[in-house]
């Protein structure tokens, strides 16, 4: 029993080794694209990692858009060709900064909207609840209240 969980051990620990070494496996590019390859691939979203730059990520996808970006710088494309490319074939999601166009207002726009939104209905809330507590008592309602107020005065003024 020991020998078999021993061996189980092994073969993940080999299974995790490979997979790392896959992961860890860079993509060289030519000296003088260096700068312009990195710039690029800092300013493209991973659509499977959603939070990383396809620089960072070790998505699959991440991986081919990464051989993408090098084989287009390789034959001579400009960064705006490589970022419209990107931005036509995957969406304007893949950018970090997409353009403002009117395709792109809710990625620019949404976010100060729901706030907007948001801090408009607690205006009302706020307003409502402080109208609400205007109300006037009745005599009768007056009188009780004093009644409960001065039973509880006297009840902590005993002890």
């Amino acid at each position: 029993m020991k020998h078999r969980n021993t061996i189980n051990i092994c073969a993940v620990l080999i299974g995790c080794f490979l997979v790392c070494a896959v992961m860890a496996e860079p993509i060289t590019v030519a000296p003088q694209y260096e700068q312009r390859y990195s710039s690029i691939l800092g300013e493209l979203r991973c659509l499977v990692c959603q939070n990383q730059t396809i620089a960072e990520s070790n998505a699959d996808l991440a991986i081919d858009l990464r051989v993408e970006v090098k084989n287009m710088l390789e034959k001579g494309a400009t960064d705006s060709e490589i970022i419209d490319f990107m931005a036509n074939r995957y969406g304007d999601f893949i950018l970090y900064r997409p353009q403002l166009k009117p395709r792109t207002y809710p990625l620019w726009f949404g976010p100060f909207l729901l706030l907007a939104v948001v801090l408009l209905l607690l205006y009302f809330v706020v307003n409502r609840q402080s109208k609400d507590s205007n109300v006037k008592l009745t005599d009768e309602e007056k009188t009780q209240l004093n009644s409960i107020l001065n039973q509880t005065e006297e009840k902590y003024t005993d002890d």
